[in-house]
């Protein structure tokens, strides 16, 4: 049986943890704010810049541009977007479990895999999986670049022939207690038809508008990879708060377990002292 020292030490041991889930709790939350805005500011953009894509679609005939190439789905690369640190509930496992969904769905296809966040990367290089690039620790402090870095790799391999497709697994931030898992496929760029609703207007454009696709579907790749990292990053924080509020008010209810076992040890002990006095004073 546990002793009161015992207790106290577990109690003070629980406090202690309760703080750290605490201050962890309030820095996701700060971090979160931060991390809503940057995805409020890059949805409307991704959106606008495939509008404009498709804009320029309708006023030319050329579709020759790599990005634009459809072939037989024979090799697919898959860029798995997980965290860098645990602490988070289910955010981690979900997304493994995912991509294990998607590797049992396409058996007959060869899926290599480019692994953004440590989680992903410790789960599969132990695993048969064919690796083609890792990025770590590149969430504390989000940048574009990143974002480039990785939408660099996945274009050439596309654009040379490596790969047939490129799908992204990530979790999209809904709301603070809500994240969603998507599959979403990047390449081959789906094709670029005008809005029923566009009027065809005349435009003079600077440069050919042939050019111009040249330019902006690397980096609508671009711009999607880092609106599916910031969508990972928020939902990521979103998770972790949840789970540090949770793990806090499960230390309050220990505590107070604990705290009622302390009671009961103690009284038990001062019952037994006052028995062992009584039984002392009667034998005189």
């Amino acid at each position: 049986m546990a002793t009161l020292i015992d207790m106290r030490r577990r109690i003070r041991s629980v406090k202690g943890t309760q703080q750290i889930t605490r201050a962890m709790k309030m820095v996701a939350a700060a971090r979160l704010r931060r991390s809503q805005e940057r995805i409020f500011n890059a949805r409307p953009y991704a959106r606008q810049l495939m509008n404009l894509l498709q804009s320029l679609a309708a006023r030319t005939e050329w579709r020759g541009h790599p990005l634009l190439a459809t072939r037989p789905v024979e090799k697919i690369l898959v860029v798995l977007v997980t965290a860098d640190r645990g602490l988070c509930g289910a955010f981690n496992t979900n997304l493994i479990r995912a991509a294990e969904t998607y590797r049992a769905e396409h058996a007959g296809q060869e899926i290599s895999f480019v692994l953004v966040g440590r989680k992903g990367y410790e789960h599969y290089r132990q695993r048969s999986v064919k690796i083609a690039g890792k990025h770590v620790n590149i969430f504390f402090r989000l940048e574009f670049s990143a974002a480039e870095t990785i939408a660099r790799e996945i274009i050439e391999s596309y654009s040379g022939c490596t790969v047939d497709a490129v799908d992204v697994i990530y979790n999209e931030f809904k709301s603070v207690l809500s994240q969603r898992v998507r599959v979403e496929r990047y390449l081959p760029i789906p094709p670029l038809e005008p809005t029923a609703e566009e009027t065809l207007v005349d435009y003079i454009y600077e440069q050919p508008p042939h050019r111009l696709l040249q330019t902006l579907l690397p980096h609508y790749v671009e711009i999607e990879v880092y609106r599916a990292l910031l969508e990972s990053q928020a939902a990521e924080l979103a998770a972790k708060m949840t789970a540090m509020d949770t793990a806090t008010n499960n230390a309050a209810d220990m505590i107070e377990t604990l705290t009622l076992t302390m009671n009961r040890i103690r009284q038990a002990a001062i019952t037994r002292e006052i028995i062992e006095v009584v039984s002392g004073a009667a034998a005189l």
